[in-house]
């Protein structure tokens, strides 16, 4: 409520989460007790630098703490340096098979080098990734996929597997704890959710570093989403999981919105208006279902974390309202309920304003409350 749940307080809603060291990520902090970060990754030709800006600034409205953009070639690498000065959240690299992209993209300011263990080559190369990420103040992730394991892990366990991911984990950590480097983070993704999960509880096992947590290559928006929530909510429950990334077929906003709510879910993290409202059926006073498509389109724009409860009857509607900073609940006879702190307030007479826009102008004046109330604290 009002910025805080608290149910958290409460013990069947408690999550310990796993004891990890802090990296930076330019200037935002992934692990320890930092905020599990949000993430997605641009779909743009990197080197459409206008293009790629205004996707970029479209996640950072959705609330993105940390974007990814993929370097194929020299001239993406060298877009970054026109690319990071327009915007305000820490830009990853993403560095597949050409690990020069990588050291030219710690020179042209990315705060973070993605490299797939599998895919950079040789040793010595990532020695000279890890040289340009020290010079140039950059963290790593080391980016493990069950679709591209090392020849020789795939030739020793047969498949890929959780062991197989986590030997290929392991190798790379000692190549970059023996350089001396440890501002990374890790990833152990894979599109089957049962594996996945399998590889990162035993990876969170074996070391404290912090995970980059998701299910890779999950499909479309709707199947997508429902895979990475069984997935990655099976981790963040356990407690694993610093920084996510849902990978959808979709727009990158879609991804953070998604990433934003399966935290939301958790009580892990709060950002916007947490709308709770009932499926609808024959009892309901009025239109639920446009009612509540109609304010989530509203309230998009509402960062300050709220909540809002719209139900159709008074089976469950006053209930909830005791929980929501707002309640609304249908009402006989075209006068329904509204509550405000949990306690009911007034009623609302049909007629007198659509209830759409009533609430949005009730929960835009209870947001900029609460901001300011922060501000003054």
């Amino acid at each position: 409520m009002s910025g805080q749940d608290h149910t958290l307080h409460r013990p069947w809603r408690h999550i310990d989460r796993r004891k990890s060291r802090q990296i930076m990520v330019g200037g935002v902090p992934v692990g320890g007790d930092a905020p599990i970060t949000v993430q997605t990754m641009t779909n743009t030709l990197t080197h459409d630098v206008e293009a790629t800006v205004a996707q970029i600034l479209a996640c950072e409205q959705a609330g993105v703490d940390i974007i990814r953009v993929s370097c194929p070639d020299e001239e993406s690498s060298a877009a970054l340096k026109h690319i990071v000065p327009r915007i305000h959240v820490p830009l990853v690299a993403d560095i597949h098979f050409h690990y020069k992209r990588g050291i030219e993209a710690a020179m042209n300011g990315a705060s973070c080098l993605r490299i797939n263990p599998g895919n950079i080559g040789s040793e010595d190369r990532v020695k000279e990734v890890i040289r340009a990420a020290k010079d140039n103040n950059c963290s790593i992730r080391i980016g493990v996929n069950a679709g591209s394991l090392e020849r020789d892990l795939l030739e020793k366990h047969g498949e890929p597997c959780p062991d197989a991911m986590v030997e290929s984990a392991q190798r790379h950590i000692k190549i970059l704890e023996d350089h001396d480097f440890f501002n990374f983070k890790i990833s152990c993704k894979a599109s089957d959710p049962f594996l996945a999960v399998a590889a990162y509880m035993q990876l969170a096992s074996v070391c404290d570093y912090p995970l980059h947590v998701g299910v890779t290559e999950a499909g479309g928006l709707r199947t997508g989403t429902i895979k990475s929530a069984i997935g990655m909510g099976n981790l963040l429950w356990a407690g694993v999981g610093d920084t996510i990334r849902v990978s959808l077929s979709a727009d990158p906003v879609e991804e953070v919105k998604a990433g934003f709510e399966i935290l939301k879910a958790l009580g892990l993290r709060h950002r916007g208006v947490n709308v709770i409202s009932c499926p609808s059926c024959a009892r309901q006073q009025f239109n639920v279902i446009k009612t509540v498509e109609m304010l989530e389109e509203r309230l998009a724009h509402i960062s300050t974390p709220m909540t809002l409860s719209v139900i159709g009857c008074v089976v469950n509607g006053p209930g909830e309202a005791l929980m929501t900073d707002i309640g609304f609940t249908g009402g006989g006879k075209g006068t329904h309920q509204v509550y405000v702190g949990g306690k009911a307030a007034y009623r609302l007479q049909e007629g007198d304003e659509s209830i759409v826009e009533h609430l949005v102008k009730m929960v835009e004046e209870k947001a900029a409350e609460i901001e300011a109330a922060q501000k003054a604290a």
